[in-house]
């Protein structure tokens, strides 16, 4: 796996005491990658121990002197932040030095940043966010996230593309089974533009099965689940909210008597097996699709585990050819459509 990821460094809650080791570790478990650490030489530095002698070439530093913020107006870090960590990490992609940039930076910055350097493949009007989530049957993509609010009925089938290329690459399955998230299975079901988003989605080659409901994101029903930036961080939001009043439910039952006390060290092993199951470090890592250019968002408090599957997931889309192959399928499409 040839490939060079930018790291943002200062990014995200935690900064170089994670991104950092972070990059270690994906460096031991990749030997064919390399890093390129971008921030403060100053913070960095201390952090790298003989790594440089561990890995050579493999690993260097590139200095940018500012850092934005999670609070920074993403106009602000655009346009007076050019020598920020996000920013060079972004500029190296669109060099050609990076295969793909890795921040847990301010996500709106980030998009913004992406956007106006790497611009967006023809035939994509907006980049979307995706995320991965788990399901009864592994893990299920879902598309937008909340880089665009309100959307139309094509947006939402160039996001059907960009995710259906996005589990090809990642997952390398040929033909990915696409959902639209609607409130009933029914064609006639829905707003006018998902309405009209299905039957673009029925005419697109995509491997599409009609709508689906929240409930199908967790069984696993499509590989990839279609929805406007709206919905898709309400869903978000919601399944985060849940997760966690599950967890705390048990915790307070498992704690509320001597006996109880004694039963949850007995469901220890299968509580730590259920953990691993829905841990969210698991599926770090939200790619800005529709770039000329690999990009992955990291959540902002991520820990080292979890930055390192969110670098792993980076150069595994960046290896697969993730931009090359929704720029084919949006050509192909555009094609039949002359």
């Amino acid at each position: 796996m040839g490939v060079t990821i930018a790291i943002d460094c200062m990014g995200g809650d935690h900064g170089p005491v994670v991104t950092v080791p972070a990059a270690l570790e994906f460096l031991r478990s990749h030997p064919q990658a390399s890093a390129i650490l971008v921030g403060r030489e100053e913070a960095i530095a201390p952090l790298l121990g003989n790594a440089t002698t561990e890995f050579g070439a493999r690993i260097r530093v590139r200095a940018a002197s500012e850092v934005v913020a999670m609070d920074d107006p993403p106009a602000i870090a655009m346009r007076n932040k050019k020598d920020s960590s996000m920013r060079v990490a972004v500029d190296l992609v669109k060099a050609g030095e990076a295969s793909a940039a890795v921040s847990a930076g301010n996500t709106g910055a980030l998009m913004a940043i992406s956007r106006f350097v790497l611009k967006t493949l023809p035939g994509i009007d907006r980049p979307a966010i995706a995320t991965v989530l788990p399901s009864m049957k592994g893990h299920t993509y879902v598309l937008d996230l909340g880089a665009n609010v309100d959307c139309s009925a094509e947006h939402l089938l160039q996001f059907g593309v960009m995710g259906a290329m996005l589990v090809a690459a990642i997952e390398h399955k040929d033909r990915p089974t696409v959902g639209l998230l609607n409130i009933g299975e029914e064609v006639i079901k829905g707003n006018d533009v998902v309405k009209e988003a299905g039957e673009l989605l029925r005419n697109s080659g995509l491997n599409f099965q009609g709508n689906v409901e929240g409930n199908d994101i967790y069984e696993g029903t499509v590989d990839v689940v279609v929805c406007d930036g709206f919905v898709g961080n309400v869903a978000l939001k919601t399944s985060e909210g849940l997760a966690q009043m599950v967890g705390a439910f048990l915790k307070q039952e498992f704690k509320r008597t001597l006996f109880t006390k004694l039963l949850a060290v007995a469901a220890m092993p299968v509580l730590k097996r259920f953990k691993k199951r829905v841990d969210h470090r698991l599926y770090n890592g939200a790619p800005l699709l529709g770039l000329r250019g690999v990009v992955l968002k990291s959540h902002g408090s991520a820990d080292v585990l979890a930055f390192g599957n969110a670098l792993s997931r980076a150069a595994e889309a960046a290896s697969n050819r993730l931009i090359e192959r929704i720029s084919e399928r949006m050509a192909s499409m555009n094609e039949a459509k002359a």
